[in-house]
C-alpha cells in the first residue's frame, strides 16, 4: 500500500438537487479523509454547459455544509471545477496520440454496422493502424491492450478482473478534438493527486478504462472502492424521475441533518453492534471502507423517519424551539404573524417535542392556538360529534365556566365527572371537546392545550361547536 497522504474526491455535476446516493458517498469519502488526516476534494464536474447551471453549483456545496461537509474544515479542498482545466484534458489526450497509445479514426455508426453485421457490438478497430491525423469530425480512439487482464483493486469488492480483449478501443476525444469525460475525470484525479476513489457501483464498468488511462499517462491508478446502489421498497434503483431522492426535500420537510448523516452512514455499512443511532463523530471513527456490504441498501423511509423522531426527541427545549423555527413562519404557518406567541409556543414545544416524527409537523400541533379559529377537520369532526357529543358540549361548558383555578389538572377533573355522569370514559367524554377545542382528533395533551389556550377562547370554542352541531341536526 503507498504511504502518500489519503486524499479523496467527492466529484458531482451541477445538473440537479443533490441526490441522497450523494450524500452516503461524500459522507464516506469525509470519514476516510478525517480518519487518515488526509484531505478531501470537492470537485464540480461542470463540462455539460447545456444541463449546468450556477444555483446547482451553490446547491451542492449548501448541502454538503447541511451535512457537516464544509470548507471552515482544514481536511476540505476546493471546490475546484472541471471545465477550468480543459487544456490540460486536452493535452493528456494529445500526449496518449503521441505515443501510440490513441489514434484517430473516422468511421460511422452505419460503417461499422456495415462491418460487423450488428449494430450492437463494439468498435472493431478498424482504424488502428491507418495512420490518420486529426481532421474535424475524426474522433480520437485509446488504444486497448489486445492480450491480458486489467486487475481493478477495490476495497469493497476485492480484486475484480476485466479481459482486455472485451474493452473496446474507447473515444477519449470527439469529433471537435474536445475531450470525453472518461479522460476529463482521469486528468483531474491525477493531477488533484487522489489516491482513493470511492464511489457508486454504476462507475465500477468504467473503470477497467480509467485505470487503463492512468497507466498510459505513466502514473499509478488509485485504489478503488464502489460502493453499493441504494434501491427503494421494490428494489429498483433510487431514481429521481420517481423516488423522492434530493437530500434537499428530505431536509426541507423536518428531517434533522444530524438524523440524515446517521442513516446514510448505515447504508451499506454498519458499525457491527446492535445500536444503530450514533452521532457522526463515533460513526467516524467505527467506519471502514472495506467493511461496507456489495448488496444493494434499501432506502427505507420509514426507517430514516424513525431515526429523524429519536433526534427530535434528544434535542434539548432551546435547540427544539430553534428547530422548529423555519415551521412557524410563512409560508407554512397558517396564522397571521402578530396571532404569534412565543411564550405559548415554547410551553407548547414540550408538549409536541416527543410526538414528533418531522418538525414540518409542529404547525399542526400547535395551529389551533394562534389561529382564530381551530381548523375544520371533516374527518376529525365526524369521528367525534357522533350521538350525544351535543351534550357533552354543553355540560362541559358549563362546568368549565365555574372552574377557580384554569389549570390542567383541574380541566380533567371537570371532564372526568361529565364523562361520568354521560357514562363514558375520560378518552371517550374528551373527544367531541378536543375536536371543539383544536380541530383535530389528536394533537397535544388536551388539558394542557386548554390551558395554554385560555378560558376565554376554550368557552368560546366550545359554544361554536354546539352552534354547529344544532345547525346539523
Amino acid at each position: 500500500m503507498s504511504t502518500a497522504p489519503v486524499r479523496v474526491r467527492f466529484a458531482p455535476s451541477p445538473t440537479g438537487m443533490f441526490h441522497v446516493g450523494g450524500a452516503r458517498s461524500a459522507l464516506y469519502n469525509w470519514a476516510v479523509a478525517r480518519q487518515s488526516g488526509g484531505r478531501f476534494v470537492l470537485r464540480i464536474e461542470d463540462t455539460d454547459a447545456a444541463r449546468n447551471k450556477p444555483e446547482w453549483t451553490e446547491g451542492i456545496i449548501s448541502a454538503l455544509a447541511a451535512i457537516g461537509i464544509h470548507g471552515e474544515d482544514p481536511v476540505f479542498e476546493g471546490p475546484y471545477f472541471q471545465s477550468h482545466n480543459a487544456d490540460r484534458h486536452r493535452e493528456a489526450a494529445q500526449q496518449l496520440f503521441a505515443a501510440g497509445r490513441a489514434y484517430y479514426c473516422d468511421c460511422t455508426r452505419e460503417q461499422l454496422k456495415e462491418r460487423t453485421g450488428s449494430e450492437h457490438l463494439g468498435y472493431d478497430g478498424f482504424c488502428r493502424d491507418r495512420g490518420l491525423a486529426f481532421e474535424e469530425g475524426r474522433a480520437l480512439r485509446f488504444r486497448t491492450p489486445d492480450e491480458g487482464e486489467t486487475v481493478v483493486v477495490d476495497l469493497v469488492r476485492g480484486e475484480p478482473a476485466f479481459p482486455n480483449s472485451a474493452i473496446e478501443d474507447f473515444v477519449i476525444a470527439r469529433g471537435d478534438g474536445s475531450p470525453v469525460f472518461l479522460i476529463a475525470n482521469v486528468v483531474d484525479d491525477l493531477d488533484e493527486g487522489i489516491t482513493q476513489v470511492i464511489r457508486g457501483e454504476e462507475h465500477l464498468s468504467n473503470t477497467p478504462k480509467q485505470q487503463l488511462l492512468w497507466e498510459a499517462l505513466g502514473a499509478k491508478p488509485p485504489v478503488w472502492a464502489h460502493l453499493p446502489v441504494i434501491v427503494n421498497e421494490k428494489r429498483q434503483k433510487l431514481s429521481k424521475r420517481r423516488d423522492k431522492v434530493a437530500l434537499e426535500d428530505y431536509l426541507a420537510e423536518g428531517f434533522l441533518p444530524e438524523a440524515m448523516v446517521n442513516y446514510l452512514m448505515l447504508l451499506g455499512w454498519g458499525p457491527g453492534e446492535d445500536r444503530e443511532i450514533r452521532p457522526y463523530e463515533e460513526l467516524e471513527q467505527l467506519f471502514r471502507i472495506e467493511d461496507v456490504n456489495t448488496a444493494p441498501a434499501f432506502f427505507d423511509v420509514k426507517k430514516l423517519t424513525a431515526f429523524n423522531g429519536e433526534y427530535i426527541r434528544a434535542l434539548s427545549p432551546e435547540q427544539f424551539a430553534a428547530a422548529c423555527a423555519p415551521w412557524l413562519v410563512a409560508p407554512y404557518a397558517p396564522w397571521r404573524p402578530e396571532a404569534f406567541d412565543k411564550d405559548v409556543f415554547e410551553a407548547a414545544a414540550s408538549l409536541a417535542q416527543t410526538r414528533l416524527a418531522l418538525l414540518s409537523e409542529i404547525t399542526s400541533y400547535v395551529d389551533f392556538l394562534f389561529l382564530d379559529e381551530p381548523v375544520e377537520d371533516e374527518a376529525s369532526w365526524n369521528k367525534a360529534m357522533k350521538a350525544g357529543a351535543g351534550d357533552i358540549l354543553s355540560d362541559a361548558r358549563a362546568e368549565l365556566a365555574g372552574v377557580a383555578d384554569w389549570k390542567a389538572d383541574d380541566l380533567k377533573a371537570v371532564l372526568l365527572a361529565v364523562g361520568e355522569k354521560h357514562g363514558l370514559k375520560l378518552g371517550k367524554a374528551q373527544a367531541p371537546i378536543r375536536v371543539a377545542v383544536t380541530g383535530r382528533t389528536i394533537g397535544l395533551p388536551l388539558f394542557e392545550s386548554m390551558e395554554l389556550l385560555g378560558r376565554d377562547r376554550v368557552l368560546a370554542r366550545l359554544d361554536a361547536a354546539s352552534k354547529k352541531l344544532a345547525a346539523q341536526a
